[in-house]
């Protein structure tokens, strides 16, 4: 069984701060689905993530490409993982349920905390997976590096 885990962006913008999450995921062995809410704004990620750090590439593919099955980063606004992603990211409020978080390795809700309506619709996803019996961490970058801040063990 997996775990949730929630990411809560108070210095970084997600463009700055996903590509960390990114990294490490694909460090640990997996492959991952970036799951976001509209087309456009993907677009715009994926923009970002090719023009990310010079010393660092980040392999990737906006989903409805040829090659999708070979992604090891799949942007996508689908449900469907084409890649075989083991670690699910939504990011922009993009819902994930109790059975994704059963099933994969690892499902991280990235959101924006400076957004009021980002903190309501995260505290909503907290409640409904840990009340399905999730495990689940919310994790602040508050001080300036990923801290844990609370958690719950799941059923």
């Amino acid at each position: 069984m997996g775990k949730a885990m929630f990411y809560h962006l108070t210095r970084r913008p997600l463009e700055q701060a996903l590509p960390q999450l990114l990294e490490a995921s694909l460090a640990r062995g997996w492959k991952v689905a970036v799951r976001g809410s509209e087309r456009a704004r993907l677009e715009w990620l994926d923009e970002k993530l090719w023009g990310g750090r010079p010393d660092s590439f980040l392999p990737h593919g906006l989903a409805g490409g040829a090659h999708d099955a070979l992604q090891p980063v799949l942007l996508t606004e689908g449900r469907d993982r084409p890649n075989g992603a083991t670690c699910l990211m939504a990011i922009d409020g993009a819902d994930v349920t109790a059975e994704e978080v059963a099933e994969l390795e690892r499902v991280c809700l990235v959101f924006n905390g400076y957004e009021d309506e980002a903190v309501a619709a995260a505290r909503g996803q907290w409640k409904a997976l840990t009340g399905a019996g999730c495990a689940a961490e919310y994790w602040s970058e508050e001080s300036g590096r990923w801290e844990k801040k609370a958690e719950s063990a799941g059923a």
